[in-house]
C-alpha cells in the first residue's frame, strides 16, 4: 500500500470494481465488513489507496485477480431495472446474464419503462470513455408518443425546454418515423444523457411517452437482437465504438 512516487492508485472499493469482482458500492460494504485484505492485512476503509500493479487483494481469503475483459450488448426489456439489487424485488438486467460471466456493470442506464440497447462491461476505463459527455456519442431512440406532432412541435423539441427543475434539455435531432390515427413514432437522437432526458422534454410539452426504445449507440445497432437476449460485441464493433 506504499506505491512509489507517481504510481497510479485507486481507492480500495474502486480497485475491486476495476478488477471485475463487484460494484464499487458492494466493494465498500465488503471493506467495511472487514472481509478485504491488502497484502495480507485487513483494511476497513473503502477510500484507502492501493496500487493494482503491486498490491495483492483478497476477499474472504481468496485472491482477487483481474478478470478477462467482457463487452456485452443487451436488448433490455421494458419493466426490467438497470441495477444489481432492487429493494422492491423487481427483475433486474442481472437476471438476464449468464451466471458464469465475471461481474459487469451497465454503461449508462435505461429506466424501468425504457427498452432496447444496453451495454455492459467490466472494463471501467472503456465504459468511462463511452459515457464521457465531451465525446458526444450519439444515441438513437424510437419513441412512440400519444400525439401527432407537427413540424412546429418537432422544432420545439429540438430547440429545447427548461423543465420544472430549471434544467435546460434539448434533443439533438428528432423526426417522424410514422404517424397513426392517435399516436406517432419519432426517431430521437441525443448526444448527452441526462436522467429521463427524452421523457422530461416530452412531459414539459404535454406529450405522453408510450414506448421508448434505444436502437443504437454510436455505430452499434440493436439490430435483430431478441428482447432479453445478450451477446458479446465483435472486435469490429468494439473498435468502432472506441474510435468514436
Amino acid at each position: 500500500m506504499r506505491p512509489g512516487a507517481g504510481s497510479p492508485t485507486v481507492s480500495l472499493a474502486r480497485a475491486l470494481s476495476k478488477l471485475g469482482y463487484c460494484s464499487r458500492t458492494e466493494g465498500e460494504s465488503l471493506v467495511r465488513a472487514g472481509r478485504v485484505r491488502v497484502n495480507g492485512r485487513v483494511v476497513r476503509e473503502p477510500s484507502a489507496r492501493v496500487d493494482l500493479r503491486r498490491d495483492r487483494l483478497a476477499v474472504d481469503g481468496a485472491r482477487v485477480a483481474a478478470e478477462r475483459k467482457v463487452y456485452l450488448a443487451m436488448n433490455k426489456p421494458r419493466g426490467v431495472v438497470t441495477t444489481r439489487h432492487d429493494p422492491q424485488g423487481r427483475r433486474t438486467v442481472y437476471d438476464l446474464l449468464d451466471p458464469s460471466l465475471p461481474f459487469v456493470a451497465p454503461v449508462g442506464r435505461l429506466d424501468k419503462a425504457s427498452e432496447g440497447l444496453l451495454l455492459l462491461t467490466n472494463d471501467t476505463r472503456w465504459a468511462a470513455r463511452i459515457t464521457d459527455p465531451a465525446r458526444h456519442v450519439d444515441k438513437v431512440y424510437h419513441v412512440q408518443v400519444a400525439a401527432q406532432p407537427d413540424d412546429a412541435l418537432l422544432a420545439r423539441m429540438h430547440e429545447g425546454i427548461v423543465d420544472a427543475d430549471g434544467d435546460r434539455l434539448a434533443l439533438k435531432a428528432v423526426r417522424r418515423l410514422r404517424v397513426g390515427e392517435r399516436n406517432a413514432w419519432l426517431e430521437v437522437t441525443l448526444d448527452e444523457g441526462r436522467n429521463r432526458h427524452i421523457r422530461r422534454v416530452l412531459d414539459a410539452l404535454g406529450i405522453e411517452t408510450l414506448r421508448l426504445v434505444r436502437v443504437s449507440i454510436g455505430a452499434l445497432q440493436l439490430g435483430d437482437l431478441a428482447k432479453g437476449a445478450v451477446r458479446a460485441l465483435t472486435s469490429a464493433e468494439l473498435e468502432a465504438l472506441t474510435a468514436v
